[in-house]
């Protein structure tokens, strides 16, 4: 797992920001992936939330990860550099690719909106 070591110039770097902080510790509270994908989603005509194709929520080891796709960099810098930023604010551990080790990432399903 190869950490991000520097978060201060954005690119359009696809990155995984994990569950813990830099000192191991769970991120809380536990739903933090839906709620901070919850930030870039929309809801469709049927009233279903959606998750942006750029930002999901998921599993990976016991510990929930959100994968944030660096495409959302030529679309929406904001949006991705709020990401990096939460990540850094909240000393959580960022892994920068799209795939961390050889292990499938399942996906959190949207829950639905009431």
């Amino acid at each position: 797992m190869q950490l991000i070591q520097n978060t201060q110039s954005p690119s359009s770097t696809s990155f995984f920001i994990v569950g813990l902080t830099r000192e191991g510790t769970k991120f809380r509270p536990s739903d933090w992936a839906e709620r901070l994908c919850g930030l870039l989603s929309v809801m469709d005509d049927q009233k279903k939330m959606k998750y942006s194709r750029y930002v999901s929520p998921m599993h990976h080891n016991g510990e929930k990860v959100v994968f944030v796709d660096g495409r959302l960099y030529d679309s929406e810098p904001m949006a991705y550099r709020f990401l990096l930023n939460f990540a850094k604010d909240n000393e959580l551990q960022q892994v920068e690719g799209n795939r961390i080790g050889h292990v499938h990432l399942k996906r959190i399903p949207v829950a639905l909106a009431a």
